[in-house]
């Protein structure tokens, strides 16, 4: 639950070293495939278009995004987190600003795109943050939200390690894809990804994830919201 820029941004300050190690793992890596191949179908980036990556954290996608010849902003609440992002993207067309994803210190229309990776669930006020996220945007320009899912079983455990006290889980809010839609501030479409769970090895994990897909399962641990500027 957010409360100060100051507590969340301590809240992530000890993570970047472990938010990396993570997505060096064999399962870790294909969570980031699956989960960046779904924020480009939906957010299709071009050639010299200003991005915002609202939440970048140590960069983990932001990479990819920047490999499309765009220039982008990201924006993060915790300062060794972008220090981190800035560390990997010196050479590369990126800036970082220290800020509160409901309160974006940019004018009206500031960017082509939008998109922000997993930081919603650390938002109080989802609704005010769309909103915020719709403002920056262009008109005729696409936004791009992703959060964990509530539908699936990893929020389920998330839930139950915050009951025994773990610091960053207790601090989410998980939501399902309906739920989602419901706060977007213009029409949305939401699709999940990540049909497998933390334990399974990547050869199955893949099997799941295509059967996942193929059925157009709701349950997948992953929630990605878009919707375009009117």
């Amino acid at each position: 639950m957010q409360t100060s820029v100051k507590r969340e941004g301590e809240l992530f300050d000890d993570w970047p070293d472990q938010y990396d190690a993570w997505f060096s793992t064999p399962i870790g890596a294909l969570v980031q495939e699956y989960e960046t191949g779904l924020l480009l179908d939906m957010l299709e980036p071009r050639s010299g278009e200003c991005i915002l990556d609202a939440g970048c954290g140590t960069g983990v996608f932001t990479g990819k995004i920047l490999s499309f010849s765009t220039r982008v902003i990201g924006l993060d609440i915790s300062l060794p987190m972008l220090r981190a992002a800035l560390r990997k993207y010196a050479e590369s067309r990126f800036h970082a600003a220290a800020a509160d994803l409901s309160s974006l210190p940019f004018a009206d229309q500031s960017f082509d795109k939008v998109y922000s990776m997993t930081a919603l669930e650390f938002v109080e006020d989802a609704r005010a943050a769309m909103l915020e996220l719709d403002r920056v945007t262009r008109s005729g320009g696409t936004v791009v939200v992703t959060t964990l899912n509530s539908l699936g079983p990893w929020a389920e455990r998330r839930i139950l390690k915050a009951r025994d006290g773990h610091t960053l889980f207790a601090n989410m809010t998980f939501r399902s894809p309906d739920e989602m839609i419901s706060l977007a501030p213009a029409v949305a479409r939401a699709r999940t990804a990540i049909h497998f769970l933390k334990e399974d090895a990547p050869v199955l994990a893949r099997e799941k994830e295509a059967r996942g897909q193929a059925e157009q399962r709701d349950t997948g641990a992953f929630v990605a919201l878009s919707w375009t500027k009117e």
